[in-house]
């Protein structure tokens, strides 16, 4: 009786197992696409990617924005990175093509994605990028170099108290990613 007591009571914690392994199972498999859906509503760990920007946007002549284009390499790359204008003062709202020089200073083939960064953190909203070399990965081979556009606008309704603003892109080794 104690015997078939303790094997009915086994058998109900085994399905109970097996119920939620399924579970457990499924919710990891559901994680990824939940995961991406959470980064897409929040805003955080967004690709790179082109945005769209409305017909109708209106040049603010009455402000200029100084814009400062900072250019870094990490280490595990042999590439020189440099903005061909450091410094530039635009309109809000003004279509604007930056130029940037990657060279590499190696005989081997390498490969390198750009990451940007922002400051102020909360410009990153009003900067609206059509075309960066920082949507793809970028391929050089030994002694190359080669001359990459950046075409941005910066939205007019930037706050006013925003007269600087630096926009960082950091070259990292794709291979070491």
């Amino acid at each position: 009786m104690k015997q078939d007591v303790t094997k009915t009571s086994n058998i109900e914690i085994l399905k109970k197992l097996l119920i939620f392994s399924v579970i457990m199972f499924c919710f990891g498999y559901a994680l990824v696409p939940i995961y991406k859906k959470f980064c897409e509503v929040t805003g955080i760990y967004e690709l790179q990617r082109p945005d769209t920007i409305s017909k109708n946007i209106e040049v603010d002549n009455t402000r200029l924005i100084n814009l400062q284009l900072d250019a870094n390499v990490r280490s595990g790359l042999s590439w020189k990175f440099r903005s061909l204008e450091p410094h530039i003062r635009l309109h809000p709202g003004k279509l604007t093509e930056v130029m940037y020089e990657i060279s590499n200073e190696s005989d081997e083939l390498q490969l390198g994605q750009a990451i940007p960064s922002y400051s102020p953190k909360n410009f990153e909203r009003y900067l609206k990028k059509i075309e960066c070399f920082c949507f793809s990965q970028q391929e050089l081979q030994g002694k190359e170099t080669k001359q990459l556009p950046v075409r941005f606008l910066i939205d007019p309704e930037i706050p006013d108290d925003i007269h600087t603003v630096t926009i960082s892109y950091t070259f990292f080794n794709v291979k070491d990613n």
